[in-house]
């Protein structure tokens, strides 16, 4: 079986690259964002700086792997809410595009919706059929992330990719039950193309309970993970959210240092960050702020923008897990998760754990 090579759509200022790189595997992301770009290309990331609209399989003929997280801002309760009430548009789409109809037709009707980043959803559907359709490789996995309210398009399109030949699942992640020092969830899909069993990966750290001791839970599972943990702080400290709580504005979300990080939004540079006698302290530096969604601590965050890029991430933690889960590995041990701490060259990480390809580039 020829090496695996990813190639990310919507892929940001490099999340699920991270994780990719430090497994061994070579990426490359489409990314419009020019800010995003910048950081990517900073940490050695290649990079199609464009709209995946524009693109396709055929200019990626070695990528065997396709993972994308669209724009999820429509579709989130912060967001204008167009990708929820469009939703029925969106499954009925999903079924136009996999009855094979005209795709200049499919591309009309979208552009006519409230919100045209809504339609992006549905972009990775298109470039898996159009690898079937055109290329005649199906891409061996998928993996696709966005906010839980797109759970029900990933699960018209797990039914849509089992009748192409893949073995999907799909569902809700935690990503402080996988070890990120952050309460905050993902729908995610897995497919692997042929009748193999498909599962999401199994957690690894219990679920955090406001008020239950981390050491409390499935013997099992390790304890969650702290903000303390990753972070060089030398005292305890307490953070105060940016946004109300419960319908209150005024009622700001508060965490100590001593629990996760509550979700890491675009908004995290304006969080407060207070001692325990109440007292102000420095606010979170990029770096730190990365760290709480496992970025490696010496990335070099790049751009304009950059809290809103640290917001939009993937916690690499997170996707070395899915990713693992994708190619049927075994689960990342603390050792090869430990790799995300540091940066460095991407090249000097591409190890020969799964990958014995050069680095070649992706696309013609």
């Amino acid at each position: 079986m020829r090496p695996v090579q990813i190639v990310d759509l919507f892929a940001g200022p490099g999340g699920l690259d991270v994780a990719a790189e430090k497994l061994g595997i070579p990426t490359v992301g489409v990314e419009w964002d020019t800010s995003a770009c910048e950081t990517r290309r900073a940490a050695g990331l290649e990079t199609v700086e464009g709209d995946v609209r524009d693109f396709g399989p055929k200019q990626f003929p070695r990528a065997d792997v396709l993972a994308g997280g669209p724009p999820c801002q429509t579709f989130t309760v912060a967001g204008s809410g167009a990708g929820r009430r469009a939703l029925d548009d969106v499954l009925s789409f999903v079924k136009r595009m996999v009855a094979r109809e005209n795709i200049r037709e499919i591309k009309k009707d979208l552009s006519t919706m409230e919100d045209e980043r809504t339609g992006l959803v549905l972009e990775p559907l298109r470039w898996a059929l159009e690898a079937i359709d055109e290329q005649g490789i199906p891409y061996r996995a998928i993996v696709l992330e966005q906010v839980p309210a797109v759970l029900p398009v990933w699960e018209a399109y797990a039914e849509a990719l089992k009748g192409e030949g893949y073995s999907v699942a799909c569902g809700i992640l935690r990503t402080e039950a996988y070890g990120v020092p952050q309460t905050r969830k993902r729908a995610v899909l897995i497919a692997r193309f042929g009748n193999e069993k498909v599962s999401l990966p199994s957690p690894t750290h219990r679920t955090y309970r406001k008020g239950v001791p981390r050491e409390e839970g499935d013997a099992g599972l390790a304890p969650w993970r702290t903000m303390a943990d990753v972070l060089d702080r030398d005292s305890k400290f307490f953070v105060i959210s940016n946004y109300g709580t419960g319908g209150d504005p005024k009622a700001r979300g508060q965490r100590s240092s001593s629990e996760p990080s509550a979700t890491v939004t675009g908004k995290i540079s304006r969080n407060r960050v207070v001692s325990e006698n109440g007292s102000e302290m420095p606010r979170f530096t990029f770096s730190e702020a990365g760290r709480l969604q496992t970025f490696p601590s010496d990335y070099p965050w790049s751009g304009r923008d950059i809290s809103q890029q640290i917001g939009n991430a993937v916690p690499p933690r997170l996707g070395m897990h899915i990713i693992s889960a994708a190619l049927d590995w075994n689960t990342p041990s603390e050792e090869t998760l430990d790799r995300i701490k540091k940066w460095g060259s991407t090249k000097a990480h591409r190890s020969s754990d799964h990958n014995e390809s050069s680095t070649q580039l992706f696309y013609v």
